[in-house]
């Protein structure tokens, strides 16, 4: 009996992994395609060793890969020897992303595909492949490294939030394009400049959409004179706890019960049709809720 439970544990294991490495395939498909072939910019150590290659030549891969394992042996020092064993992984796959992605990539296709739809589009499309795929690694415990370690080695010392870290750290690479010795002009590596803060913009915007889409849940409250059969049929088929309280109208002095559920909101149009067949009369105000914790959905967090 005892082996059901590993195997579960074996394959949630391999589905974790499967995840992070399509994030991160994704993460750096956006680095080889649109960003490194227009001399693009971005935060994090990706985009300090894209500088580094546009300044010596060094390939990003490595200047990616020493950078990070330094970080790493600081973090296992400072933070703890079982510090991200799934950080530990991202590094050495997105360093092989950024080696051999560029080489089996088409140049046509990315001259058709990213140079000729301009920079501008370039960097859309990359902030959103990079905020989608560090947040499909986010899900899955994992984490790309870099500036997050920074992030959370300060955190242990200092009370600086590792997300301003972060975003000072980003702000500070992409503004260091500027010192990128390629004979451009000034109006050029301005535009350079503008591009990388459009591209953390999206980036940000996507990875925030993404996580906080998953986590987001609405509350319902439920006017229904065919209250039992709904606390029935929502407890059933759509495996949600219902919670009865006892509702007075204030013009028709109507004493009844109020249904109150919280959902996903992806199950939101689920129970509007469940509402309609037990009771289409029924009223049913409906309101986001920010952060939900408790069983079906996110654990309590730790203080």
């Amino acid at each position: 009996m005892a082996s059901k439970p590993n195997a579960t544990k074996i394959l949630r294991g391999v589905k974790e992994y499967v995840l992070i490495t399509l994030g991160l395939l994704l993460y750096t498909l956006a680095w080889a395609v649109f960003l490194l072939p227009n001399n693009l910019v971005g935060g994090g150590i990706t985009g300090l060793s894209s500088i580094i290659q546009y300044s010596t030549g060094f390939n990003v891969a490595y200047s990616y890969f020493i950078i990070n394992a330094i970080l790493i042996l600081i973090a296992m020092k400072v933070l703890g020897a079982g510090f991200g064993a799934k950080t530990i992984y991202a590094m050495v796959v997105t360093s092989l992303f950024l080696r051999f992605l560029p080489e089996v990539i088409p140049t046509d296709f990315i001259q058709n595909f990213a140079a000729e739809n301009g920079k501008l589009m370039c960097v859309i499309f990359a902030g959103a492949m990079v905020g989608f795929g560090i947040a499909l690694t986010f899900t899955q415990g994992g984490s790309t490294g870099g500036t997050d370690i920074i992030g959370l080695i300060l955190n242990k010392y200092y009370r600086i939030s590792p997300g301003t870290v972060i975003l000072v750290l980003d702000l500070i690479i992409i503004a260091s394009s500027m010192l990128i010795p390629n004979g451009a002009s000034l109006s050029d590596k301005l535009l350079i400049l503008l591009y990388g803060y459009v591209l953390t913009g999206v980036m940000n915007y996507t990875l925030d959409m993404v996580l906080n889409g998953r986590r987001q849940s609405v509350q319902l409250f439920i006017f229904s004179e065919a209250y039992e059969t709904l606390t029935d049929r929502i407890c059933n088929e759509i495996h949600r706890g219902v919670t009865l309280l006892d509702s007075e109208g204030g013009y028709s002095k109507h004493v009844g019960k109020l249904v109150v559920v919280i959902v996903k909101r992806t199950e939101t149009n689920k129970i509007l049709k469940l509402i309609k067949d037990v009771d289409p009369d029924a009223f049913v105000s409906i309101g986001n809720v920010s952060e939900v914790y408790g069983k079906g959905f996110e654990p309590m967090k730790k203080s």
